[in-house]
């Protein structure tokens, strides 16, 4: 598989991370487990082998309430590639203008551009941070199948959602 093939794969599996998770810890709350962990199981074999994790309420719990964490997580770089589409590579036809007070203005085209630009790095970022989020819950889905080491995975997750409720609650502060 080539790198932009897992990078591709790595942002799907965290776009659809919180809705899988969501499903996943219905299950094993209503007294399934071995069906959410094939739920589990069947969406990270995207990311190649999945972990062996047993068909017990506990693994299958803890998987799918740190993956509904995590794909909550993901929703913020979600919203920057969103943003990034909106106003980064349609934004002449997203704001109609005047734009004698935007970044590149007056004219239209200096406007996209520098839009277009800053909005570059900020997508990057973003798709990083999902490909990281794949990652760091494959990570922890193999913790939970027993695998040997791995004991920073839990604080990072715990690290990433404390800076998430802290810019989400910035974000509202602004608007």
């Amino acid at each position: 598989m080539t790198t932009m093939a897992r990078i591709t794969q790595s942002v799907l599996y965290s776009s659809g991370l919180a809705l899988v998770s969501a499903a996943s810890l219905g299950l094993a709350l209503i007294g399934r487990p071995a069906a959410a962990v094939q739920l589990a199981n069947g969406w990270q074999s995207r990311l190649g082998e999945p972990a062996g994790l047993p068909g017990r309420f506990g693994p299958a719990t803890g998987n799918a309430a740190v993956g509904l964490v995590l794909g909550i997580l993901a929703l913020i770089p979600l919203g920057f590639q969103v943003l990034f589409v909106a106003r980064g590579i349609l934004y002449g036809w997203v704001d109609p203008g005047p734009y004698d007070t935007s970044w590149g203005g007056p004219g239209r085209g200096g406007a996209w551009a520098v839009h277009f630009l800053v909005g570059v790095p900020i997508a990057a970022a973003g798709i990083a941070a999902l490909v990281g989020i794949a990652a760091l819950h494959r990570r922890w889905t193999a913790r939970m199948a027993g695998e040997r080491g791995g004991a920073w995975v839990l604080p990072v997750i715990l690290t990433g959602t404390a800076a998430e409720v802290v810019f989400f609650i910035g974000w509202l502060h602004q608007i």
